[in-house]
């Protein structure tokens, strides 16, 4: 009777930890597929960060160099 209860309370637990790693392995699939959805989003600007930078740097460059020839 004990076994039986014993391998009752295992199966419990198994079937306990399977579905505690089928939810975390689903969680970071939709993590990483947010993050990819993130990154595709953010591209766009962080290039158009970039090119303002590089326009400011041009221009600083440009005025200081201005600023040399007088």
């Amino acid at each position: 009777m004990l076994l039986w209860i014993a391998l009752a309370v295992a199966v419990v637990a198994l079937l306990t930890l399977a579905v505690l790693v089928h939810g975390v392995v689903g969680g970071l699939g939709r993590l990483r597929r947010e993050l990819d959805a993130g990154a595709r989003e953010l591209r766009p600007v962080l290039e158009q960060v970039q090119s303002t930078v590089a326009a400011a740097e041009r221009t600083k460059a440009h005025r200081a160099a201005r600023t040399n020839d007088r």
